[in-house]
């Protein structure tokens, strides 16, 4: 199944999606539970669905782009959520061209 037609993903996906690893994600959701809400199942199994991710993304962007403090980043989202949702897209997408150039340039170097 291709990952645009799944409805939940694990948090060792969303890890590796956002690369960061599963301790952040879990301490973020603690400290933005207003925000960060995942679906969990009967044993306490976290299930990420896609507003989620972005969620997850948009806290990424404050503290790790950005360079707010957890309290910085709770104001942003609070004050002004939509504008710092769409400059987290705006990176996340740089981000998905930057690695395609990666691959790009790796591929050039071997054919060379």
């Amino acid at each position: 199944m291709k990952e645009a037609e799944k409805k939940f993903f694990s948090i060792k996906e969303v890890a590796d999606l956002l690369k960061e690893n599963e301790t952040t994600l879990r301490y973020w959701e603690s400290e933005f539970p207003e925000v960060i809400a995942p679906r969990r199942n009967a044993r306490g199994v976290r299930s990420y669905m896609e507003n989620d991710i972005e969620d997850l993304r948009l806290v990424r962007y404050l503290i790790r782009d950005c360079g707010l403090t957890l309290d910085g980043a709770r104001k942003k989202m609070k004050n002004n959520q939509e504008e710092a949702q769409k400059k987290a897209k705006i990176m996340q997408h740089l981000y998905s061209i930057r690695e395609e150039l990666k691959g790009l340039a790796k591929a050039m170097n071997e054919a060379l």
